[in-house]
């Protein structure tokens, strides 16, 4: 039975979620199909999920930005989750992650499923973990019946993708033991799965149980993000044996999820070295034969607390040139504390750069026609032209200052570059 985007677009049937998402890609309805056939290119959209504007991520597409939103056990507030998703929305993100660790967590997904008009993503252990702690039971109480339900559960109630972190296993817990990290672990998901096995000596369920992880995702055509859990933490730790141990069983587990007729995307790191994000990146794709690439950051230096949603663009940049698909982005609060609705926009807005640079980069149809545009208006000196090209339009409003002449800007003045060259052509033709 036809179910998913994938089995739809194998069986060469260009469905009405594709021919939406395809208008806001330079490429048709048909070409995406194929893409999505091929197991490059993924549309989340949950069968029990209607939302406006659907996206697809992946191979020849516009690289996609997600902003994490959720509340914690320290900080529960629904209507500061409506600001901060009212920036996201504002910035102009392609899809939401719901991370909530505190509070009523089905109110709080039911919120944004309901008011987010892009894709939502989930990460279902972190509910079974909330509610243990709720009950004040230890995170080894968890069972494989409560993980699976939880997991059906947040599918049926319309998540369009979710993060699984199936690539932990007992082998790769052995090789991390060994390896000499200096963060064992960063990975929130990742730790409570780690911490699990340390305690019962049972093997991860979603990895010895992934077929039925499959079924419930085809059930919903809900895409399995299939989360890194073992990304390095520090610059130092990237590029290792566990980290590359996990992207080995992960590769293994995409291809059984494609063949189910499962849609699924790869998570990388992380804190990476410049000079290693490239390769990472290609390595990615060659062992997981085209499957989309979704990076948090990467972040290349780890002295920058405060500011990494910059170091975060410059690793994302890169990353997105290399052939990354999905860029999560890195708030200024990364680190620090859960992030207010300035630090959203501002890690929206980041990553937005960073993905439109690596769009350049890597060729995208239609990409640099936005810098054309706005080039020819600058040298127009029209100030409304380079408004309306701009990412953030109301922030280059907010800092435009004409000069005295009402043609150039208060930066150069009299002494403006592009009214003098233009003043030169006109004297040579006199």
């Amino acid at each position: 039975m036809l179910k998913t985007q994938l089995d739809f677009a194998r069986a060469g049937i260009v469905t009405e979620e594709v021919r939406c998402a395809a208008q806001n890609e330079a490429i048709s309805p048909e070409e995406l199909s194929r893409l999505i056939a091929a197991g490059v290119a993924v549309l989340p959209k949950n069968v029990n999920h209607s939302f406006p504007h659907i996206k697809a991520i992946g191979h020849k597409l516009k690289t996609k930005v997600n902003a994490n939103l959720g509340t914690s056990d320290e900080c529960v507030d629904l209507e500061f989750e409506k600001r901060k998703l009212s920036a996201a929305i504002k910035a102009q993100t392609d899809s939401i992650m719901d991370l909530s660790t505190g509070g009523d967590l089905h109110l709080l997904r039911s919120f944004f499923l309901e008011e987010s008009p892009v894709m939502v993503g989930a990460v279902p252990i972190y509910a079974v973990a909330a509610e243990l702690a709720r009950r004040g039971e230890p995170l080894e109480k968890m069972t494989e019946e409560m993980l699976f339900t939880s997991i059906e559960e947040q599918c049926r109630q319309g998540v369009d993708y979710i993060t699984v972190h199936c690539g932990i296993t007992r082998e790769s817990f052995r090789k991390l033991d060994s390896s000499g990290r200096i963060m064992p672990c960063v990975s929130r998901g990742g730790s409570i799965h780690l911490y699990w096995m340390r305690k019962t000596g049972k093997e991860n369920p979603l990895y010895e149980h992934f077929d039925d992880l499959l079924e419930i995702a085809h059930r919903y055509d809900v895409t399995l993000s299939l989360g890194d859990g073992l990304r390095p933490g520090t610059i130092l730790d990237a590029i290792d044996g566990p980290q590359i141990e996990e992207l080995m069983t992960l590769a293994e587990l995409s291809k059984r999820a494609r063949a189910r007729g499962v849609q699924v995307m790869i998570e990388g790191p992380g804190h990476v070295p410049l000079s290693h994000i490239q390769s990472h990146v290609q390595l990615q794709k060659r062992l997981c034969e085209g499957a989309p690439f979704y990076v948090l950051g990467p972040i290349p230096t780890d002295i920058a607390p405060g500011y990494d949603h910059i170091t975060s663009a410059i690793g994302g940049a890169l990353a997105a040139s290399a052939g990354a698909d999905f860029l999560c982005y890195v708030t200024p609060a990364e680190h620090l504390s859960l992030p207010d609705e300035n630090d959203v926009y501002l890690g929206v807005m980041a990553a937005r750069v960073a993905a439109h640079v690596g769009d350049i980069a890597k060729d995208v149809p239609g990409a640099i026609e936005r810098d054309k545009r706005i080039s020819i208006a600058r040298e127009c000196l029209d100030w409304e032209g380079m408004m309306a090209e701009a990412l953030d339009p109301e922030l280059v409003r907010c800092k435009f200052s004409l000069a005295s002449d009402r043609q150039s800007c208060t930066m150069c003045g009299k002494l403006c570059a592009v009214k003098m060259v233009r003043g030169a052509y006109e004297l040579q033709k006199e």
